[in-house]
């Protein structure tokens, strides 16, 4: 006859009783890794680019070129400058598409 016994119970009866496993250790949590250089500096190209695009240095070249080439003449503030740029804009279509 075909009794299980211990063996189909899974342990042995003089096996010594089994410890909980302990859970595994969590490695400790890493700092973020900096992204390379080339990285770094590829994005920063191109925030510059886009900044370039769509003006963000135009007032403060022309307050380096009024220094530089008018030195005696008032540097208009950077409201008037915009207002004006834009106005001359409309006047004056230039390569805009609309």
């Amino acid at each position: 006859a075909r009794g299980g016994g211990w063996r189909a119970a899974g342990a042995c009866p003089r096996a010594a009783p089994r410890r909980p496993r302990a859970p595994p250790r969590r490695p400790p949590p890493r700092r973020p890794r900096r992204p390379p250089a080339a990285v770094v500096r590829a994005l920063r190209t191109v925030g510059w680019f886009l900044d370039s695009v769509v003006g963000g240095q135009d007032y403060q070249r022309y307050v380096a070129h009024m220094r530089r080439v008018h030195p005696g003449e008032p540097i208009a503030d950077k409201g008037t400058y915009w207002r004006e740029r834009y106005a001359d804009a409309e006047r004056n279509p230039g390569a805009r598409c609309c």
